[in-house]
């Protein structure tokens, strides 16, 4: 799964880097998305990548949009303050093979997919030597790429709007998880979806089905490191580059030695 990643990339930057049109940076709840974020949690605003039409004939252009994290399918019923209804879990990742049949995400799967860029993840490996009857003491590892460019993580998005004239839509998304392979399969037994740049425009297409065959491939992933570090990313109050660091008495919270 994906519960927890860092982005550390300007808006701006990446969508000069993409060619992209930068839909972040004039929001007005821009600025929660603009500077790094070391420990983004469900929830919070992210910057995502999609694919759209100007016009309904013409090539449709990358644009990198914020989004909250957490999907809200079109039909979820709206309150009596107008905020999405929020019975169930939070659907912050969705099964790659399952977003074509399941009633969350299939809508979204035909022509609102997106890519979820981030420096990396953060992963919980439970300790095997914890005491029996106790709950488990999980380690947390940070995987991300070696050469530490951003890795991109097939995604899903929707609008939401509370069914008045006069509200704004929502916006939200998700990430796809697939079976985890190679040692990051000893971390854990599911992992985001890594998009390579040759296929971003082909899942990215509004024009075209989600392609199955990317969707059932088995990761890449070559390049990718991973590395244990604090316990201080199990807060989501703790901010900062130090969740990063490989652990060590440090950067450890006070009190857990």
């Amino acid at each position: 799964m994906c519960g927890r990643f860092a982005v550390t990339t300007d808006p701006a930057l990446l969508a000069e880097k993409l060619q992209a049109i930068d839909e972040v940076t004039a929001s007005t709840s821009a600025s929660e998305a603009r500077g790094p974020n070391y420990n983004v949690a469900p929830t919070a605003s992210v910057a995502t990548v999609v694919s759209r039409h100007t016009e309904p004939e013409d090539t449709p252009t990358r644009r990198v949009r914020l989004m909250r994290w957490g999907l809200v399918p079109p039909w979820v019923k709206a309150t009596a303050d107008g905020a999405p209804e929020t019975k169930g879990p939070l659907l912050i990742n969705a099964r790659a093979e399952k977003i074509t049949s399941s009633p969350a995400f299939r809508a979204s799967a035909k022509s609102k997919r997106c890519l979820v860029p981030m420096d990396g993840y953060y992963e919980w490996k439970p300790n095997p030597d914890t005491p029996a009857g106790k709950k488990a003491r999980k380690t947390p590892f940070y995987l991300h790429r070696a050469d530490d460019e951003p890795l991109f993580m097939a995604g899903l998005w929707s609008v939401w709007t509370a069914g008045q004239e006069d509200s704004a839509p929502l916006l939200t998304c998700t990430i796809i998880t697939t079976d985890a392979v190679g040692e990051l399969a000893e971390i854990h037994d599911r992992m985001p979806l890594i998009v390579d740049e040759r296929d971003w425009d082909r899942w990215l297409d509004p024009d075209r089905p989600a392609d199955n065959d990317l969707l059932a491939a088995p990761p890449d992933i070559t390049g990718i490191d991973l590395r244990e570090v604090s316990t201080l990313v199990n807060s989501v109050g703790n901010n900062g580059p130090e969740l990063l660091e490989p652990a060590g008495p440090g950067n450890q919270p006070v009190g857990l030695f």
